[in-house]
């Protein structure tokens, strides 16, 4: 059986560090996911996700992550249940956290900071974005990331050069 669960998204409020009676460290939090799709006022939704995670892995997490930040995580789903207060059986479903990646850049989580919280940017900031990934759609003019562009020269590649 496969049981693995990998999620990008922002933290609702900071992580909850905690030490169990052994001493170990054990860090909970909510990651927002956003949907795919969007609805038909063009909104698109969130899912919220409990996540907990142990150890060093708990305490690092804590001290490098706060409201908003942009994480992935790597683990697996859990669920287990307790009795509260009033007696009645609680259940819950969770991510594990094994392994976690911070998706941001410091100057991103620093200034996300002075800002109080996560804001995002709408083309009306004259900071240019420090995101990394490429919108491969085929609308976007990739021309300053071809080395070929702009240089006259043409490229002669006969078949028996292609290995394929």
């Amino acid at each position: 059986m496969i049981n693995r669960v990998v999620l990008v998204g922002r933290l609702t409020r900071d992580p909850e560090l905690r030490t169990t009676g052994s001493g170990i460290s054990v860090a909970t939090f909510t990651l927002a996911v956003d949907r795919q799709f969007t609805n038909s006022q063009g909104e698109r939704g969130a899912d919220f996700i409990s996540c907990v995670i142990w150890r060093k892995s708990a305490e690092n997490f804590c001290n490098f992550t706060s409201k908003g930040s942009l994480v992935g995580v790597d683990g697996r789903i859990q669920t287990r249940s307790y009795d509260n207060k009033d007696g009645q059986r609680v259940y819950v479903t969770e991510v594990v956290v094994d392994n976690f990646a911070l998706l941001e850049s410091r100057k991103d989580r620093e200034a996300r900071g002075q800002n109080g919280g996560y804001t995002p940017n709408n083309g009306n900031n004259s900071t240019p974005s420090t995101n990394n990934f490429q919108n491969n759609g085929g609308s976007q003019n990739n021309n300053a990331q071809d080395p070929f562009a702009g240089s006259g020269d043409t490229i002669d590649i006969s078949d028996d050069d292609l290995p394929f």
